[in-house]
């Protein structure tokens, strides 16, 4: 590996449609643990790239996610700095970002982009490739990924490589070229092409001259976007104006399929994307008949299927090659061939005004979660849990009464000013209008039921007084 710590920049801002109904706008699939070891992708994707030969990371992400992602930092214990995005603008922008805060410390400086939502099971042969590669792109190429083809996959862009760099296994970039169908996709494999990972590792100064060649807008607007940054707790701000006038682009289209300096090496660890139901089916442990069965499940006369349940009883008689995922709000029932086409039926249920398409029941918050159990035309019923030390903001409502029922833990209660202690089984009425607050001060999570009582209670109801993370 080359003398130069390599900086991880990790982009964790995509929403995963594909994998809907368990992923959605308001908790992703890279923030989901989707494997056996408890972890998810991001975290995962976290521990890959600590330790020797590695600087701290970069976490690009949006608002939406950042307590999720320094919590899920701090759970695995890394640090790094986590960038804010005003809005989605692919990964052109996010790179850009990227190589310029490098670029500030070194400007030969090695980054290695990464996506937070790939599965790579070997972590040392990633790390050892990853190790080649920064030596090659400290000569200059930006350096890309390949991974040998096990399938005439549809979903992924094609490599094809050119002439030997002096590594072995690594290549100049032929070309790049886009997802192809089943015919040409074979004619690709046949040929020696490899699947294009959309992972990269570059100097800073080579990507910064890069993008200032080809896509100058996208640089220019990073640039403004980054020096009006504001800090924010732990968290630096983008400024919104400078980055609305980065294109939203991707680095494909922006940057790997037009210059003259790109280069691939053939990567001899395992990769996934994790991209549909059926990819993520092929890396799951399978029974006899080629099922994956996960959570409360019965299969029968089944083969070939990946059927999953969060918490509700799900029973399938008579399928082969069928996707069947049940979440507490939700049902997918599709084939593996037509898993891909999620991506539409969520677009589709998007038009149609369907919560269910962005949010879940159980919603994350920077003091814990909680989730919604029943909703009515006049009340809300919701079950709250709240870490140790967790703290809420103190707020109050126009439109609703709660009432609070602890199930377990101590509730510190702060309302119009008296702080009093709700132990298991006791409640506490908060009346129209009151300012109020809800506090964890014990060592366990607390946990309780609220219900909402009142002409209008969604979440916009609420006044925030006063609130450590900075919340609107």
């Amino acid at each position: 590996m080359t003398s130069r710590l390599i900086t991880p920049l990790i982009m964790a801002g995509g929403a995963g449609t594909r994998l809907w109904p368990l992923s959605r706008d308001s908790m992703p699939k890279q923030f989901i643990a989707l494997l056996d070891d408890g972890l998810s992708t991001f975290q995962a994707t976290l521990l890959r790239v600590k330790g020797d030969g590695f600087a701290n990371p970069i976490v690009v992400t949006n608002n939406e996610f950042r307590f999720v992602v320094a919590e899920q930092m701090r759970a695995v214990g890394v640090a790094g700095d986590i960038v804010l995005e005003p809005e989605r603008r692919d990964s052109a922008p996010a790179i850009a970002i990227g190589a310029l805060l490098v670029s500030q410390k070194d400007e030969k400086g090695l980054c290695l982009a990464l996506a937070a939502d790939h599965v790579i099971p070997d972590v040392e042969a990633f790390r050892r490739d990853c190790g080649r590669a920064a030596s090659l792109a400290a000569d200059g190429p930006i350096m890309t990924f390949g991974i040998v083809p096990t399938e005439p996959a549809t979903g992924y862009g094609y490599i094809e490589p050119g002439k030997p760099l002096k590594s072995e296994g690594a290549n100049t970039v032929a070309r790049f070229v886009e997802k192809p169908d089943a015919e040409t996709a074979l004619g690709y494999v046949e040929q020696g092409f490899l699947w294009n990972s959309g992972n990269f590792i570059f100097s800073a100064e080579r990507m910064l001259a890069e993008l200032e060649a080809f896509v100058p807008e996208v640089l220019s607007g990073a640039t403004r976007a980054l020096a009006a940054a504001t800090k924010d707790l732990d968290f630096l701000r983008l400024d919104p104006k400078g980055f609305a006038e980065a294109t939203k682009v991707s680095i494909d289209y922006a940057v790997m399929e037009k210059t003259r300096h790109a280069g691939v090496l053939r990567a001899s660890f395992g990769w996934s994307d994790v991209g549909s139901w059926d990819s993520l089916q092929a890396i799951r442990p399978q029974d006899d008949a080629g099922n994956v069965l996960e959570g409360p499940v019965v299969a029968i006369g089944t083969r070939n299927s990946l059927i999953r349940s969060d918490e509700i009883l799900t029973a399938v008689i008579g399928l082969d090659d069928a996707v069947v995922v049940t979440t507490r709000d939700a049902v997918l029932v599709t084939t593996k061939a037509r898993a891909a086409e999620v991506k539409g039926l969520v677009e589709r249920l998007k038009k149609e005004g369907r919560r269910e398409a962005t949010e879940h029941l159980r919603m994350y918050r920077p003091w814990g979660w909680y989730q919604r159990i029943d909703l009515g035309g006049r009340f809300q019923v919701k079950r709250i849990n709240v870490k140790p030390g967790g703290l809420l903001s103190l707020q109050k409502h126009f439109h609703r009464a709660e009432h609070w029922v602890v199930v377990s833990g101590t509730a510190e209660v702060t309302l119009d000013g008296t702080v009093s202690y709700i132990h298991e089984n006791e409640s506490i009425y908060l009346p129209i209008g009151c300012t109020h607050r809800l506090a964890n001060p014990g060592k366990i999570p607390l946990e309780l039921i609220e219900v909402q009582v009142g002409s209008y209670t969604g979440e916009d109801d609420i006044v925030r007084i006063e609130d450590i993370y900075a919340r609107a």
